[in-house]
């Protein structure tokens, strides 16, 4: 009877850090972006995946889709040449570093007026596991009408992000309300 017990309540045990693991990974993530740790975020998120996911998006966005202006116009040429504009500058941009210093400019700037730091305000709106191994993630950032969203996938018992959906004002350049 008691190692019935016992193994129920290690069974108890392992389910709940289980659930909870991807959370505390969440916490990591924001807590090394207010904090501008590059060293952690790099090990949190896979960032050429994520670089990849963003680029295929950014090219959807801009070459194929067809009510796009750029994508109605552009010969197969200046479709690749669109391609390596859109790579080069996610490869130059979209790195640990980068997300370091914007998240802690905003905690270097925490006595600037609300208005000037909604960038840095951005929110966990859900978060819930897709799989036994996929968890996803909606992030709500002021003034944009449709969420970040983000998968993050478990690599050899570690929870890292390993894509990221911007929502179109972003891909499109737009931003959402800025003020």
């Amino acid at each position: 009877m008691r190692v019935r017990g016992l193994m129920l309540a290690t069974l108890a045990g392992v389910g709940v850090a289980y659930a909870a693991y991807p959370y505390v990974t969440l916490y990591r993530i924001g807590h090394a972006i207010r904090g501008g740790d590059a060293r952690t975020l790099e090990t949190l998120v896979d960032w050429p995946s994520v670089r990849e996911g963003i680029k295929e998006d950014i090219c959807d966005y801009v070459v194929d889709d067809p009510g796009s202006k750029a994508g109605n116009s552009l010969p197969p040429f200046g479709a690749s040449f669109m391609r390596g504009i859109a790579s080069s500058s996610i490869d130059r941009t979209v790195t640990p570093q980068a997300l370091a210093a914007a998240g802690s400019n905003g905690a270097a700037h925490a006595k600037q007026p609300a208005a000037e730091m909604r960038g840095a305000d951005v929110h966990v709106e859900w978060a819930f596991f897709d799989s036994p191994t996929t968890f996803q993630v909606d992030l709500k950032a002021p003034g944009q009408t449709q969420p970040i969203r983000m998968e993050m996938t478990m690599h050899h018992g570690e929870w890292r992000v390993d894509r990221v959906w911007l929502p179109v004002d972003l891909l499109s350049g737009q931003g959402g309300d800025r003020t």
